[in-house]
């Protein structure tokens, strides 16, 4: 999939790794770039397309689909996280919310968008996961639940998207500077070093990109004895 001359929709793509993705594809020669969010007014790089678009909204996820018809790229960015353990009172409220952007968001913009793509030659599917998909932490017990439940979505997707020639990328990285980290002391990458490596792979035709060191490093854990996943992640 290359960048040069690709029509591309950014879901949160008003801050953080999704503006890093609007910076990256415009300077990468995207011919279009759409820039979803909640708030379009948040939008603010110049040469994108604003576009309102909260994820949860299947109303408007099929208003997107159909007026951004010429995507040849959709990048699933748009995530939230809340902090909780599985034992805290507000568990079940706060796994249903962040299930219902963090994994049934992207299973919307995947299926309205799959004819779309299809439509075009097939295009690709960028979805942002997470190291936090394969390691727990206490702390954010939900949100790697829903990261977990991405990581099978997209190889299921992966699968089921091959006969119509979709490539499906899926990014696994671990802590990042963005708002999302605000607050975590601990080592983390820049956006647009974690962005350079997704686009890298996806031009590559690769399916998975592990875009820092740790996330490396628990991937290859996995299989250990015992298990990385048995550790908690740490904060």
């Amino acid at each position: 999939m290359n960048i040069q001359n690709a029509t591309v929709l950014i879901t949160g793509a008003n801050r953080g790794i999704g503006l890093a993705f609007a910076r990256a594809a415009l300077a990468r020669g995207a011919r279009k770039v759409y820039a979803g969010a909640r708030n379009p007014a948040s939008v603010e790089l110049p040469g994108v397309e604003p576009v309102r678009l909260d994820v949860t909204d299947a109303a408007q996820v099929a208003a997107t689909a159909t007026r951004c018809g010429d995507v040849t790229l959709l990048i699933n960015n748009a995530g939230i996280a809340r902090a909780g353990g599985w034992l805290a009172p507000n568990a079940v409220e706060l796994a249903r919310e962040q299930f219902e952007t963090n994994v049934v968001g992207p299973l919307r913009l995947s299926q309205a968008f799959a004819p779309v793509l299809a439509k075009h030659g097939g295009g690709a599917i960028l979805n942002v996961l997470s190291v936090a998909s394969w390691i727990s932490s206490p702390g954010l017990a939900a949100y790697g639940a829903t990261k977990s439940a991405a990581w099978s979505l997209t190889n299921g997707l992966r699968h089921e998207l091959r006969a119509q020639h979709t490539q499906v990328l899926g990014l696994h990285m671990g802590f990042v500077d963005t708002d999302l980290t605000r607050g975590f002391d601990l080592p983390k990458s820049s956006p647009d070093d974690i962005v350079a490596r997704a686009f890298d792979a996806l031009e590559a035709g690769d399916e998975e990109v592990r875009a820092d060191a740790i996330t490396e490093q628990v991937k290859l854990g996995l299989s250990a004895q015992p298990g990385v996943y048995l550790n908690v992640l740490a904060r």
